[in-house]
């Protein structure tokens, strides 16, 4: 580093010769492969996970909690698809909320996102791996212990993502088309067999009814696991630096994959409880879709061969979520919040292996330490986790949005949301509702409260040392010139100094 300069709290350094050669990343994404890696992303959540919404707020609780998260998600990914095309970033949700508030808002939001893509992956790959030993078994007479299940999944598709954009973008494609017609052959089976009467089978507890039977209370209990529907499209901006055009893809892209995810929750949601054993009989289940196509077709082999093919939701929101913690690490270690060699990108592949590997090792090691201490509700507890972060991450993307309306009005913006400055308001409210509904389940405090720590954790990092150690990335970039640079799909990288920069 040849020279650094401090401002504020903070201090910049310009880069040697070669620093972004050594973390290059590669364009490739069209607009269809943007739709992909959002539904992918998410769609494990009509796999599993859901479910337990049901457990704590039955069908009523569950499908008011779901409309309301889906007002959220609207507004959130309307103001992320303006903010997107404009801050054309890896960085996404960090990007936005450093031009809107600074450095320590800009890592709060990064870090949030951190807990949630990093957790996230565990969470699917526990359901992944009850789904993969069931019908293994059943199939094949293959039984594994689950962490070789996720030892398994987690060598495949963090090398998956290694191995370059272009593999990633189409198998997400691919995986993602497996997903959708998977539920809708599960849906058009089902429905000859839906009881409504099997969506408020839950016995009520004292002042409730069979629409709600916990009572009001239980509405707010399964707001988090409402945000399991769509948990994750919120990732496309991430794909800035590696979309062909982001100003026009990544905002139709994010909205696409929205309405498609709001389809699939809602004939989940009635389809997938209105059969078999109803709401009672999937509350706590580890494989709800699965157990709903033995419902339909009976315990043989050809739901397990459903199984099977139901196992590819889960393998999506996987192998996708996986490509979002790692460029989450990266574009925050190439800012310099995060130590710089988690940025180094692979020489020839110019994918982000060293941050992949990283998150894989945490992953890991979340899930042994949460399975130890939760056993079979353990997906449950990790799942409350991601939502931590997701939620404070989504509510300071909301603050950024409006921030960002009145601190930089005449950069331009490709694509203005519709619901604008309201519509963000109440995503952000209702984030903030979602982030106290984590503590009404004493069940998963712990997981809670440990997330909480990890993320004190990292705000310590950055205030001791971190924050000595920013250099120039596009986001930064974008925000120390008033975005006037900072744009690498015309300029490139590397084009400002820290000399060239305003006090």
């Amino acid at each position: 580093m040849s020279s650094e300069r401090k401002f504020g709290s903070v201090t910049y350094r310009d880069v040697h010769d070669g620093y972004y050669d050594q973390r290059g990343l590669k364009r490739h994404a069209g607009v269809w492969m943007l739709w992909a890696l959002g539904v992918a992303a998410v769609i494990s959540g009509d796999f599993s996970g859901w479910n337990f919404g049901l457990d704590v707020g039955g069908f009523g609780g569950l499908l008011i909690a779901t409309l309301v998260i889906t007002l959220m998600y609207t507004g959130l990914c309307y103001s992320i698809a303006e903010m997107s095309p404009a801050l054309p970033h890896t960085g996404g949700a960090y990007s936005f909320a450093r031009s809107a508030m600074g450095p320590w808002g800009g890592f709060v939001t990064g870090l949030a996102e951190n807990i949630e893509y990093v957790v996230t992956p565990v969470v699917v790959v526990y359901f992944a791996s009850i789904y993969a030993q069931s019908v293994f078994d059943e199939l094949f007479g293959i039984s594994l212990d689950l962490p070789w299940w996720w030892l398994i999944f987690y060598v495949v598709f963090v090398g998956l993502n290694i191995i370059g954009i272009e593999a990633t973008m189409r198998f997400s494609v691919v995986i993602a088309l497996i997903s959708l017609a998977v539920l809708a052959v599960f849906f058009v089976i089902s429905i000859p067999d839906f009881d409504s009467a099997n969506l408020t089978n839950i016995a009520p507890e004292a002042g409730g009814t069979s629409f709600l039977p916990f009572g009001i209370g239980g509405i707010f209990a399964a707001l988090p696991f409402a945000i399991w529907f769509y948990l994750a499209i919120e990732e496309l901006p991430l794909a800035a630096e590696e979309s062909m055009d982001p100003k026009r893809d990544v905002p139709r892209g994010t909205m696409w994959g929205l309405w498609t995810l709001v389809i699939t929750a809602m004939g989940v949601l009635f389809l997938n409880t209105g059969v078999g054993g109803g709401a009672e009989g999937i509350r706590v289940s580890g494989e709800p879709l699965l157990d709903g196509f033995r419902a339909v077709l009976g315990n043989d082999t050809s739901a397990a061969v459903l199984g099977l093919f139901a196992l590819t939701g889960l393998i999506a929101s996987f192998h996708t979520i996986i490509y979002a913690y790692g460029r989450n690490i990266f574009s925050l270690s190439r800012a310099g919040y995060f130590p710089h060699w988690m940025s180094v990108t692979h020489g020839k592949r110019k994918t982000p292996h060293v941050a992949l590997l990283l998150g894989a090792g945490i992953g890991y090691a979340l899930a042994w330490i949460l399975d130890s201490q939760y056993s079979g509700t353990a997906g449950a507890a990790l799942l409350s986790m991601a939502v931590f972060g997701a939620v404070i991450s989504y509510f300071m993307q909301m603050v950024s949005f409006i921030r960002l309306r009145s601190k930089m009005p005449n950069i331009e913006r490709p694509y203005r949301s519709p619901v604008g400055v309201f519509g963000a308001g109440v995503a952000a409210v209702i984030a903030l509702i979602s982030l106290v509904a984590l503590f009404l389940n004493d069940a998963y405090l712990p997981g809670v409260y440990g997330v909480a720590i990890w993320f004190v954790l990292g705000l310590l990092y950055f205030g001791l040392s971190g924050r000595n150690k920013l250099v120039l990335s596009p986001e930064e970039e974008f925000a120390m010139t008033d975005g006037q640079h900072g744009h690498p799909e015309t300029e490139g990288y590397g084009t400002t100094s820290v000399a060239d920069t305003k006090t």
